[in-house]
């Protein structure tokens, strides 16, 4: 008879840190789709089927990247390369996960993101985890677009398609904040993915090359965020977070560039884009409910 694993095993599988990033961005989605505090009920049953759906695709990418990850330190403790959790009883943990998450989206939220997040779940647990990331060094561009999309999640369970425009705001900005996040890790343990086979971009192209992509990044990255404001989106506000949060970003990416020697670098970039991610989010929440305030004073 096979032992029942610990429910933090379980839990250990399902990416709680990343989880609550992705929860953050898809919430902000959500408060910022309308002028005025959405239905409370609505924001606990969107943020529950959301989160749920992206545990599953984390069980799934465990399940797929087993193998891989017993050849890395950085993820050799995982409950599966460490016998917790037999890979049945993740297949089943990440069904019934992702089955429930997307069972609360149809039944209390709607069918637009109920779609979009079962697309999004797909897209990560499927086409990224088992087919890109070992594919193309371009894996993580490409399959950013999974890691984009909660703003648009949370953005479709309040307004619907209704300023769907904005979110996708949203989801550019994430998009392209992927790339130089990922890579800077990517460096940091170039040697552990190049033992592993999986062709990331330092190790096909090599540290320089992923230096240079990441300073572009995020000069791109710059500039995307600066469309909020440019659009009426947001204002004075997070446009003073965001230009500040990216000269940072900034900072980091052309010392990574220009101090190759300096093997902390990258890894305290990749914890800065952590930080600057959530920061900038929060600045985005910051401004639009001062805005709101400021307008109902006048």
């Amino acid at each position: 008879m096979k032992n029942i694993p610990a429910i933090s095993d379980l839990l250990g599988l399902c990416k709680l840190k990343v989880v609550s990033l992705i929860l953050l961005t898809a919430v902000v989605g959500m408060l910022l789709a309308v002028p005025y505090v959405p239905n409370l009920f609505l924001i606990v049953m969107a943020s529950a089927g959301i989160s749920l759906a992206a545990m599953s695709a984390a069980v799934f990418n465990h399940i797929v990247d087993e193998k891989i990850d017993v050849q890395m330190s950085r993820t050799d403790l995982r409950p599966l390369p460490q016998g917790k959790v037999t890979r049945q009883q993740a297949l089943i943990w990440g069904l019934f996960l992702g089955v429930i998450g997307i069972a609360l989206l149809l039944i209390f939220v709607n069918m637009l993101t109920a779609v979009l997040t079962f697309l999004s779940l797909i897209g990560y647990a499927v086409f990224y985890t088992m087919y890109l990331k070992r594919a193309t060094p371009q894996n993580i561009v490409i399959g950013g677009a999974a890691g984009a999309a909660p703003p648009v999640l949370g953005w479709t369970s309040i307004a619907g398609s209704q300023g769907i425009e904005y979110a996708l705001l949203l989801f550019l900005i994430v998009f392209i904040w992927t790339p130089p996040h990922f890579w800077a890790l990517a460096i940091h343990r170039s040697e552990e993915y190049k033992k592993a086979e999986v062709p990331m971009l330092p190790v096909t192209h090599g540290l320089e090359f992923t230096r240079i992509q990441i300073l572009l990044y995020t000069v791109l990255l710059f500039l995307v965020t600066l469309l909020p404001y440019l659009t009426g989106m947001s204002g004075v506000i997070y446009l003073i977070c965001a230009t500040t949060l990216g000269a940072l970003f900034l900072g980091y990416s052309i010392k990574i560039f220009m101090e190759p020697e300096n093997p902390q670098i990258a890894f305290k970039t990749f914890k800065y884009s952590i930080n600057y991610l959530m920061v900038l989010f929060i600045g985005l929440l910051l401004d639009h409910y001062l805005l709101m305030t400021f307008k109902a004073s006048i």
